[in-house]
């Protein structure tokens, strides 16, 4: 039996995901200890990248071969934008924030600069590479948020959020992605797999700066 490429891709990150797991974002999160003020800083992060993410989508549906991954893309590029504005919505107006005052505060270094790779991968890539840059955001999301379920938190915000992305809908999401990326790996040639594996596992290492940067609350240095 062939090795499908999620286990090729997954090889190569499972350091960083461990790194994820043990971030103190992540086990504030799990054990309560968690500044809401960190939490906001993430929430108000993650609508200006779920903004970016989205046009990343809509640039794999545009590149997809076959109609059934266009459809798929243009569907979860609805649904980020759809998470935006209502799930954040709903957490910001708890941490005592509009989405619009949201909307308006800076967007951070590595939020700037994990959307501008997404992108830049998205319109100048194959499909392949696009769609290997967009898949750590959520097979990490879906595996962080099954983790977290399974430990739990003692504050009601943190448990609401994690319920969203711990999910059997949000893993039936990521299963349709996996499935989609490992048709790819069955056409693709050594050079364009080893560019795939490339761009996966650098938006897996922004994946752990992203968690990183609403730990640390993180603004721009000068």
């Amino acid at each position: 039996m062939s090795t499908r490429t999620t286990d090729v891709l997954w090889s190569d990150v499972e350091d960083v995901y461990a790194a994820i797991l043990a971030h103190p974002f992540v086990t504030g999160l799990t054990d309560g200890t968690l500044p809401h003020s960190a939490f906001r800083h993430y929430i108000v992060q993650d609508s200006h990248y779920l903004r970016g993410y989205a046009r990343a989508l809509a640039l794999c549906a545009a590149k997809a071969p076959d109609e059934d991954d266009l459809a798929m893309f243009c569907a979860h590029a609805g649904g980020a934008i759809a998470a935006e504005q209502e799930l954040h919505t709903e957490l910001l107006g708890k941490l005592d924030l509009t989405a619009e005052q949201a909307m308006a505060l800076p967007v951070a270094p590595a939020t700037q600069a994990y959307v501008s790779y997404l992108l830049a991968t998205a319109y100048s890539g194959s499909y392949a590479e696009a769609v290997a840059a967009v898949l750590p955001c959520y097979w990490i999301y879906a595996k962080v948020g099954e983790h977290l379920v399974e430990v739990g938190s003692p504050d009601p915000l943190y448990a609401r959020w994690i319920g969203t992305y711990g999910g059997a809908e949000f893993q039936a999401v990521v299963d349709a992605v996996l499935a989609a990326t490992n048709r790819l790996g069955e056409s693709v040639s050594d050079a364009e797999l080893a560019r795939m594996r490339a761009h996966f596992t650098t938006t897996s290492r922004y994946e752990w700066m992203f968690w990183d940067g609403g730990y640390r609350e993180e603004g721009w240095p000068v």
